[in-house]
């Protein structure tokens, strides 16, 4: 009884910081306006990867609870890339990105061997998307757009999601994608914290 009450804790927590995750983020580039520092690329692989991962948890009919924040994230995400590509002067872009979003998604559930190999890649998509964020940042050395708060939610939600899938599911490649997700996203907080640093050194 215990572990079903912590089980619901992790799945409540992680569901309500997901419902918040990227809105400090998309408050700091509307504040800005500019979005110095992020990566377009980032946030379009970072798409793909959850949207393979949803379909993949739906097509296998697993809980509910463990996959019910993607829905979310797959909104803000969109609402984030549109303040991206508005305030860099590319928002007519956004209909194509849109279209190739929803064909490759039907695509995804066309056989089951496409959408375990789709899972399979959705990790080294999602190591993409934030390997392409790094690489903003040190082209930029600059992180004062990149909300730090973000990316520590973003920790939170994938040790949380390592916990639970290995007390529901146990799939192997749904644990490797959260516990890659998770170092990443811990060197990417990191790199802002470092570039905070040094911004205020040389001041």
């Amino acid at each position: 009884m215990e572990l079903e009450a912590v089980l619901m804790l992790a799945n409540s927590s992680t569901l309500i910081v997901c419902m918040v995750l990227k809105f400090p983020q998309i408050v700091t580039v509307i504040a800005a306006k500019n979005a110095w520092g992020l990566s377009v690329r980032s946030l379009v692989l970072e798409l793909v990867g959850f949207l393979v991962f949803l379909t993949y948890q739906t097509y296998y009919e697993y809980p509910l609870a463990t996959y019910l924040e993607y829905p979310i994230l797959i909104a803000q995400d969109a609402i984030l890339l549109m303040c991206i590509l508005f305030f860099n002067g590319n928002i007519g872009t956004a209909l194509p990105y849109a279209m190739l979003f929803i064909v490759g998604w039907r695509l995804l559930t066309i056989h089951r061997l496409i959408i375990d190999l789709a899972m399979n890649l959705s990790t080294y998509i999602s190591a993409l998307s934030k390997y392409a964020q790094l690489q903003s940042l040190w082209k930029a050395q600059n992180s004062d757009q990149v909300n730090a708060l973000t990316w520590s939610f973003a920790i939170y939600t994938t040790c949380m999601r390592v916990f639970t899938t290995l007390m529901t599911t146990q799939d192997t490649a749904v644990i490797i994608r959260y516990v890659v997700m998770c170092l990443l996203n811990i060197w990417v907080l990191m790199t802002i914290i470092y570039y905070r640093k040094t911004g205020k050194k040389e001041e």
